[in-house]
């Protein structure tokens, strides 16, 4: 209600002004703001992950000392149990190198192998064994000599090593934080001292008869934990940048060496076991492992202590890294790693007091008196097995302290303060821990120095091996900080209409929103630029012969200023129209500073199509901007800097925003400039694109990545759409990430990396010209595709984020459909192919890529070919479920309509096959919907799913589902299930089928028709004769304009170069650009309310009425074929930088400026000019502590403009001198009214703000060097293409011999299949068949056999299980999106409005790095 009140009262101020108050306000307009329950989302997954860190942490270190008491040579237990348990105790040991050995061995399987560095790797090796040598005697010979509080706190002296080396290399950002490490080497040898002190008095007073023999494992100890400290020797040399050389030599194969240093490990630690319980102890029987049915007890309390130990250090190190990379560093790792120990100890000590007297023979002692009483009526319990054998033994090890002493035990006191020592020394040694900040989604490599945690340190060995990250200097790299970045929003448009450009334009001002104000709080450290591709943008009007904008770029025109309204209502303020050599080009300043650049292509200039249009833009933002940032000198100087025009909302920032963009371009890296790559339609929130920068900035190896796109629209087609849209991203796409790179990155929403782009082999042949039938297929039916190959075989990888979100229209049609997918599909298995043949090369150079991916995708190659005979046996299967027909009869009846369709492909026109598939699809849904219920029917009858077609329908359904469930904000698409699933003979069959054929058919296919074309045919035709002749189809057609040419050119009236008859439907010749009239002056313009004047309620009927644009929009094969030379050169002088005073020299312009110019102008209207300057002045004086002023002198300047325009109409256009005249009297009023509030330092703020509001569009020349620039990138790589006509039937011949070939090798490996199963069925289940048990729900076995054929179970078993490995794939893809989401969500933009006020009202250019331009510098 209160949204709607809001809308009211800003719709009744418009109506005070105008008397069209009337906008559209798109979806996702809004101001975006954090939710309430995000943050408490947040909070509480912190503090899950906190707890489940702590209690992982506390179970591992708990299972660990009550194995080693129960292996104690003092303990109760027999020797049997003694040698089991202190097996279990060797395999806690093992399992971390097990683990690790097995993801090395992964990723050198899968991602890459890197050939090491003999001697580095003989250095690690040797570290790692003796790492593993001091654990192994820690844990196997050390601690089970002790007691359980010992063998707690002994533990803490593993940090010994990272304290010295902290204090030596002097890491600490402050030099009075030295004081850390300082005490933790102090207190660790206060622990050791205190060791040998409480065992000496344990001596002396003959506490449990202990030996002399204990000094010796005291040295031994102590030796061992140095030993271990070892393991966390790079940490301090990686934050001292010493070794830098081998610490990056050793990122390359580090895999590699985990390899081997985990075998080189296990086997430390089993000759370790040997040598000491074999050679020394002599303690090992090797008969006791040979367990009976008695030692039940014993097996299930070892296996169980065992997982809990292996289980549970392995939860608490991947719980410690989400906790770290969810930016929960404090309250989900930190605390809760450190409150370990202590919690151990008090959890022991609340089980001792309650459960001790529990124990049977407790009477025997009391635990209140005198406690060595009570150890000893712990003998009678040895041999009992009704009693708690964990409890027991932890209990007899507390009577080894000297609680349990004849004469004293106050020295007990001293085990205790053993323990603070320890305790603390680790603490103080990990104190920078408690001040790391960490990036969302930090890389696990950031976070921590190893890939490998010790088990039997859990709690050390996450602190300590946490990375230390220092000051570096400004020319070392680092990725500790966050790293500016550039991004370049980049859409391609081609006969988009009014609301597909709406979404675009409303997702580009809400990104703005987002990144906003820099005085404004903001995490991400990026600017970015938008950039608008419109192809074929021009039209040549009949009457006149002038070159103007079509329809489309008025639409276009409309919807920015439209889409301003909504977000500022007000009309845009900077405005620049500028011809360029590819057409023409406008420039809008943000309302929040950032800019947008609109690209009119003339597609007699330049090439069409989107291909071009990327290598179009990718050479002007990578090439020639990139080009400026490296030669400062050629950025183009300004004359003056208090020039009003292109400055923002907040001009003491952002003056001249393109110039200080491609200013700060010069401090930011090629690596982190990204381009991100959008279609015309596609809507998105700044949070997709956020999260897309994250996974390109935390990983230098990602060369793109490509988010969730989801299809919008209505009807049949979009329903299937969108849930084949839905399994696409759920398995197939997080299966490429996680098993090696996504395949594809969609041209509709991806973000590519610009050093990508700039490698060898992409960029330059990226811009290939297609000439022979495998590349027009290839390189120009799905580019996208293409492009993503070229990074894949250069060595980048390619990434799938699942929550970064897009919305793109879908094809509503089924005849659009299947022409999309008549261009994607032969597309996608060209470039598969290539990849697959080079795959030998690919994977040396990608280390994403590896030879078990290659297989995996050749797998899905030829499922995808078998699809068709696989659609076809299930159709047949439909057919012996629904009709009963035998199974050869139910093969052949199925195969004929495929058959029939081929032949119908072959020889009928492209709609007459495409409205055929129509009616089969129909068809064919009736039966899969027959087929689906028969299945079921057959379940119920035969009284048992477990049959192979059963057991497969439902373990689908039970997928989809839980995949769908996993999905939560994506559940409903389930539902569209059902329709995907009816239309499978369609879209794997028909579709195929057709793309197959209509393989030599390279047209767009989308959006070719275009309304004004047919209505100009239907009104402009003379004469439209269709004729056979044999086997060929001619078309006659004479048009009026025809006829007039004709007409023409016999009376002599035109040159003889007219066009011929047949390209009548397409654009006339343009005239040079030389011919171009002078621009009037603002003076001279009048826009007065008549019919011809547009308002946003009458664009439907505008839409309807584009039938009046004489420009012909066929297809693009038309297009590109077209050449029309243009004139680009112009002698006006580049200064077009003048001083305000100067009266603005006419610069000659186009045809189409004037009329683009006259539509901007509106903005000096009355009406326009009120609500423009309250608006300026409201967001100049934004800050709180402005109110007051801000409201006088909103107020008071209106009445000034009103007092001033009192004479003038609300849709009356200002002359230049009422401009000039209406700016003093607002200066002079608003001067008074800061010397009144005394506010006069916000005098330049304010004046800014109006004249702002009284500037009109300008009209600029290209800059000189750019003009060179686009001249030549045009003359190399974007020159329309010229074909001659052979070399159009060569083209065409070698289209229509690869389609044969194609269709030829698709239609045997078919037919095989087919064929195969056929005789299968022929020969009888009886000869050739695998009999399968038949068991029925309640688990009972039934006497009969399920028979199945051997290639159908094949098949089967084959599918599922590339199902399964996907499911496997989505799974940890869900839960690594899930991290990444709580991160964002963490650190999101809140929109707060400012509280300190700026005082600086000078003319700054500001950025990050720490550059501050003056007005004096410049």
């Amino acid at each position: 209600m209160e949204e709607l009140k809001y809308r009211v009262k800003k719709r009744d101020g418009r109506h005070r002004d105008t008397w069209d108050p009337f906008q559209l306000n798109p979806v996702g307009a809004e101001k975006e703001s954090k939710r309430r329950c995000f943050q408490i989302a947040q909070y509480l997954v912190a503090v899950i992950v906190g707890l489940a860190v702590l209690a992982s942490a506390v179970v591992a270190k708990g299972a660990l000392l009550v194995l080693s008491t129960l292996s104690s040579p003092t303990s109760m237990r027999s020797p049997k149990e003694k040698q089991f348990y202190m097996l279990m105790l060797v395999f806690c040991l093992v399992c971390p190198n097990v683990l690790v050995f097995i993801k090395s061995l992964w990723r050198c399987a899968f991602k890459s192998f890197v050939q090491p560095n003999m001697k580095t790797m003989s250095f690690i090796c040797t570290i790692e064994c003796l790492v593993s040598l001091g654990t192994s005697i820690l844990v196997l010979v050390v601690m089970p000599q002790f007691d359980v509080l010992t063998n707690l706190f002994i533990s803490g002296g593993v940090c010994i090593v990272s304290a010295i080396l902290q204090i030596v290399f002097r890491l600490q950002r402050e030099m009075w934080k030295i004081v850390f490490p300082i005490c933790s080497l102090i207190l660790t040898l206060a622990g050791y001292c205190l060791l040998g002190l409480d065992y000496y008095v344990r001596i002396s007073t003959y506490v449990d008869n202990q030996s002399t023999d204990c000094y010796i494992y005291i040295g031994i100890g102590i030796f061992a934990s140095l030993l271990v400290s070892l393991c966390w020797w790079e940490n301090p040399l990686q934050a001292t940048n010493r070794m830098q050389d081998t610490l990056s030599e050793l990122d390359g194969f580090r895999d590699f060496v985990f390899v081997i240093s985990s075998i080189l490990r296990i086997i430390v630690i089993g000759g370790v076991y040997l040598i000491y319980h074999v050679l020394i102890e002599k303690s090992i029987v090797w008969s006791d492992f040979n367990l009976q049915n008695a030692d039940w007890e014993l097996l299930q309390v070892g296996l169980v202590l065992f997982f809990l130990q292996a289980f549970c250090s392995a939860a608490c190190h991947w719980f410690g890294v989400v906790a770290c990379k969810i930016h929960a560093v404090r309250m989900g790792f930190a605390v809760p790693v450190c409150c370990t120990g202590p919690a151990v100890l008090l959890l022991g000590m609340i089980l001792f007091i309650t459960q001790v007297q529990k124990l049977e023979g407790a009477e025997h002692g009391n635990i209140t008196g005198k406690f060595i009483f009570f150890c000893e009526s712990l003998a009678y319990l040895g041999s009992k097995n009704t009693t708690p054998v964990a409890l027991l033994e932890l209990t007899r090890s507390i009577c080894r302290t000297s609680l349990n002493s004849y004469y004293l035990q106050w020295p007990f006191s001293m085990l205790a303060l053993e323990g603070v020592c320890m305790w603390s020394g680790f603490v103080t040694c990990t104190y920078y821990v408690w001040k790391i900040k960490v990036q969302r989604i930090e890389r696990t490599s950031q976070l921590f120095v190893r890939r490998l945690y010790e088990s039997a340190f859990i709690d050390l060995s996450l602190l300590l091996n946490t990375k230390m990250k220092v000051p570096r200097a400004k020319n070392q790299d680092s990725h500790d900080d966050i790293q500016s970045c550039v991004i370049y929003l980049c859409a391609t448009m081609w006969h988009e209409t009014y609301e597909e450009m709406l979404k675009i334009l409303t997702s580009m001002f809400r990104l703005d929103r987002y990144r906003g104000d820099p005085k404004e709080e903001h995490k991400d450290c990026f600017d970015f630029e938008c950039h608008i591709y419109v192809d074929d943008a021009f039209m040549t009007e009949e009457e006149t012969g002038k070159r103007l904008v079509n329809s489309y770029v008025n639409d276009l025109i409309d919807v920015v200023i439209e889409v301003y309204r909504v977000f500022t209502n007000k009309e845009p303020d900077e405005v620049s129209i500028i011809e360029t050599p590819y057409g023409g080009r406008l420039i809008f300043v943000l309302p929040e500073g950032n800019m947008l650049y609109i690209h009119l292509k003339d597609k007699s200039l330049i090439r069409n199509k989107k291909r071009w249009s990327q290598i179009m833009y990718m050479y002007y933002l990578l090439g020639w901007k990139g080009y400026i940032a490296k030669n400062p000198q050629k950025i183009t100087h300004q004359n003056n800097l208090c020039r009003a025009s292109l400055v923002s909302c907040d001009g003491e920032i952002f003056l001249l925003p393109q110039y200080d963009n491609d200013n700060k371009r010069r401090f930011i890296s090629d690596e982190n400039t990204y381009i991100l790559a959008l279609d015309g339609d596609t809507d998105f929130h700044p949070k997709a694109v956020i999260l897309l920068v994250d996974r390109l900035r935390m990983y230098d190896n990602v060369g793109a990545a490509c988010g969730r796109i989801h299809p919008t629209g209505m009807g049949p087609m979009v329903w299937y759409q969108k849930f084949e849209y839905a399994v696409g991203h759920w398995l197939q796409k997080t299966a490429e990430h996680v098993f090696g790179s996504v395949l594809c990155s969609p041209g509709c929403f991806s973000l590519f990396r610009g050093s990508a782009l700039m490698d060898d082999n992409v960029l330059k042949r990226y811009t290939t010209t297609s000439t022979r039938a495998a590349e027009y297929v290839q390189y120009d039916q799905g580019e996208d595709r293409w492009l993503c190959t070229l990074l894949l075989q250069e060595g980048w990888r390619v990434e799938y984020n699942a929550a970064s979100d897009a919305y793109t229209n879908s094809p509503q049609e089924f005849k659009e459909f299947y022409n999309q997918r008549r261009r994607w599909g032969p597309s996608t298995l060209a470039n598969t192919l290539d990849l697959l043949h080079n795959g030998g090369e690919t994977v040396k150079r990608n280390s994403s890529i590896s030879r078990l991916y290659i297989f995996y995708q050749m797998f899905t190659v030829g499922s995808s070919i078998l699809g068709p005979a696989s659609v076809t046996l299930m159709i047949a299967g439909a057919f012996q479920f629904v009709f009963g027909l035998s199974g050869t009869n139910s093969i052949i009846v199925a195969s004929v309509p495929p058959v029939f369709y081929i032949i119908v492909c072959f020889i009928a026109k492209t709609n007459n096959q495409i409205t055929i598939a129509g009616i089969m699809s129909v068809l064919y849904a009736f039966l899969m919907t027959a087929s689906f219920f028969s299945i079921i029917g057959d379940m119920v009858i035969q009284g048992t799913f477990l049959t192979p077609t059963g057991l497969f329908l439902v373990s689908m359904t039970i997928m989809y589902f839980i995949t769908a469930l996993l999905h939560p904000e994506e559940f409903g698409l389930i539902i569209y299930g059902l329709m995907y699933f009816i239309c499978i003979p369609s879209g794997y069959l028909l579709l195929t089928i057709y793309s197959l054929v209509n393989m030599n058919n390279v047209s767009w296919g989308t959006r070719e028709s275009n309304k004004g074309s047919e209505l100009k045919k239907n009104h402009n035709t003379v004469c439209d004769r269709t004729c056979k002749l044999c086997c060929w189809d001619m078309k006659i057609q004479v048009t009026q304009e025809t006829e007039n040419l004709m007409l023409q050119q016999i009376t002599g009236q035109i040159a003889q170069q007219a066009p011929p008859p047949q390209n009548t439907n397409q654009e006339m010749t343009q005239k040079p650009a030389s011919q171009t009239q002078p621009q009037a002056k603002p003076s001279t313009i009048k826009v007065v309310p008549d019919e011809a004047k547009e308002h946003p309620s009458e664009k439907p009927k505008r839409k309807s009425a584009k039938g009046s644009d004489t420009a012909s929009t066929d297809s693009d094969d038309s297009d590109e074929n077209e050449t029309v030379s243009l004139s680009a050169s112009s002698d006006i002088d580049n200064n077009f930088m003048i001083d305000d005073l100067v009266e603005p020299e006419e610069l000659p312009v186009s045809d189409w400026v004037t009329p683009v110019k006259e539509e901007f102008l509106k903005k000096l209207t009355y009406a326009n000019m009120k609500r423009n300057l309250q608006e300026q002045i409201r967001y100049t004086l934004r800050n709180k502590n402005h109110d007051d002023v801000c409201e006088d002198l909103v107020l008071m300047l209106t009445d000034t403009l009103n007092g001033q325009l009192s004479g003038l109409g609300p849709e009356d256009v200002l002359s230049e001198s009422q401009l000039d005249e209406l700016e003093d009297a607002l200066s002079a009023q608003a001067r008074r009214i800061l010397k009144t509030n005394q506010m006069m330092r916000l005098e330049k703020r304010v004046t800014t703000a109006i004249k702002k509001t009284v500037i009109a569009p300008q009209v600029q020349k290209l800059d000189n060097g750019e003009h060179k620039f686009w001249n030549k990138v045009i003359e190399d790589y974007l020159k329309p293409i010229k074909e001659t006509e052979a070399h159009k039937e060569v083209v065409i011949r070698e289209l229509k011999s690869l389609r044969n070939k194609a269709v030829f090798l698709y239609f045997i490996i078919n037919v095989l299949w087919v064929v195969a199963t056929f005789f299968l069925q022929a020969i009888g289940s009886d000869v050739i068949s695998i009999q399968i048990p038949k068991y029925f729900p309640n688990g009972t076995l039934s006497d009969e056999y399920l028979k199945v054929e051997p290639l159908s179970l094949m098949f089967l078993l084959s599918f599922a299980i590339l199902l399964i490995i996907q499911f496997l794939a989505m799974l940890y893809h869900r839960v690594y999106t899930l991290i990444h989401v709580v991160s964002y969500r963490g650190t999101e933009k809140d929109y707060k409005q400012r509280d300190e006020e700026d005082d600086d009202d000078g003319l700054t250019l500001e950025n990050r790095n720490g550059l501050v331009i003056t007005s004096d510098d410049l």
